[in-house]
């Protein structure tokens, strides 16, 4: 017996559906990125307890390399923070990335996994 049911067309997405919906997510995630920008901070003039005088490079190195930490335990209390923003400027942001990098492997961790 014959079928003369018309053929089933395929789900499959066109490039420009693909491209739209890449787009699309793309606007979603910058969205909620700029949502979660930095406002801001009316405590940036005052030192922390602890710290006379703005932090430096090696302060924002050992804030780099402790950011796992800092970060997860920043989740559940307001007395920790995951940048200090009595800082001297620029060195202290060098030191953080530098920290930051050497704590998730830095250029040696990426030509690792690349083998």
């Amino acid at each position: 017996m014959a079928s003369t049911a018309a053929p089933r067309t395929s789900a499959r997405r066109t490039p420009a559906r693909r491209r739209t919906t890449a787009w699309l997510a793309a606007a979603v995630v910058l969205l909620a990125l700029t949502a979660c920008a930095a406002g801001p901070n009316p405590g940036l003039d005052t030192a922390p307890p602890g710290l006379s005088e703005p932090a430096g490079f090696w302060y924002g190195l050992w804030q780099g390399m402790i950011l796992p930490v800092t970060f997860v335990i920043s989740l559940f209390t307001d007395s920790v923070s995951v940048y200090e923003v009595h800082n001297s400027g620029n060195w202290y942001d060098v030191g953080y990335v530098l920290g930051i990098s050497l704590v998730f492997g830095g250029p040696f961790g990426a030509s690792r996994a690349r083998r």
